[in-house]
């Protein structure tokens, strides 16, 4: 028992459960109500459900890759609370990352026909090969693992708008009302997901700065202070209230009234409230505060799907 809730732990199930929240809150709520249709083709119900097992398989092989190469780190940071090496073997840890990513690209390329969808299946195998250099290089850089890492958040969300639509030419110049409806919806909640994730990726490298400085790392606290990346986590959240108060401005005549106090209370009030907080934080426990509240801001952006439900 103790190995297998180490490997929970390892693979950070309650964020592999967000994933698979989130895209069935997007297929669901967003497509399926755009389209008015349902899970009633056993065809489209086997392709999502493929997917979101890829996404998961390989969002877990990058979180276990990423805890093997960053143990030394970790040591530091939350000694209590290293699994690789003290719990499971590294041998066992790379065995499992290997699974995991085969595992994922096989569900890819189950779900989606390698003729027309070749490009998501290369996209899939790309995030394998990115979250490998992510966790040997590219985190211990100056906000490049940060934006990487943002970017795969999106995907997230981006991969079950483009498993929709073969890339053909024809499909690009026949442009329907609801397609152009699907894609603001897409852009809208990938913005959402991309700057949010920006935002806590930066607080979690404030939070981590005296492993990652014993270790010879390059992260935006390092190199240009603490204060520094709080004006720039500041000016991120100050865009995204920006951007969730025009869209309440949109959303307001058309009598979204449940929404849009759903969004001042648990999204907006909230990140107000991490402004205010981030001015003052200075240790490890303030700045894990932070990132644990942003990470339920990132939840609750997320549920606000069910809004689309209801009144699309």
């Amino acid at each position: 028992m103790k190995i297998t809730a180490a490997f929970f732990r390892l693979v950070r199930w309650p964020n592999l459960v967000f994933i698979a929240l989130t895209q069935l809150l997007f297929e669901y709520c967003i497509y399926q109500k755009v389209y008015q249709t349902s899970f009633a083709n056993s065809g489209d119900t086997r392709q999502f459900i493929f997917l979101v097992l890829a996404s998961v398989c390989i969002a877990a092989a990058g979180y276990i890759i990423n805890d093997y190469f960053d143990l030394n780190i970790d040591q530091v940071n939350k000694p209590g609370k290293v699994v690789v090496g003290v719990i499971i073997n590294r041998r066992w840890v790379i065995f499992w990352h290997m699974f995991l990513s085969l595992l994922g690209l096989f569900f890819t390329v189950s779900a989606l026909p390698i003729s027309e969808y070749w490009y998501l299946v290369l996209a899939n195998f790309a995030s394998i090969i990115l979250l490998w250099f992510y966790s040997t290089n590219l985190k211990k850089q100056l906000l490049i693992g940060n934006v990487l890492i943002s970017l795969l958040t999106a995907w997230v969300i981006l991969i079950i708008f483009f498993s929709k639509y073969p890339l053909r030419i024809r499909n690009l110049l026949a442009v329907d009302h609801n397609e152009v409806r699907f894609f603001r919806f897409t852009v809208l909640y990938t913005a959402f997901a991309f700057i949010i994730s920006l935002i806590r990726e930066v607080i979690k490298d404030m939070e981590d700065i005296e492993g990652d400085r014993k270790y010879g790392c390059r992260t935006m606290p390092i190199l240009w202070g603490l204060n520094a990346s709080k004006v720039f986590v500041a000016v991120w959240i100050i865009v995204l209230i920006a951007a969730l108060c025009i869209l309440q401005f949109y959303v307001l005549p058309f009598g979204w009234w449940m929404s849009a106090v759903y969004c001042v209370a648990f999204i907006m009030l909230p990140l107000i409230w991490i402004l205010q907080k981030l001015y003052r934080a200075q240790s490890m426990q303030d700045f894990h505060r932070l990132s644990t509240v942003v990470k339920l801001v990132m939840f609750t952006g997320i549920l606000s799907m069910v809004f689309f439900r209801m009144y699309l």
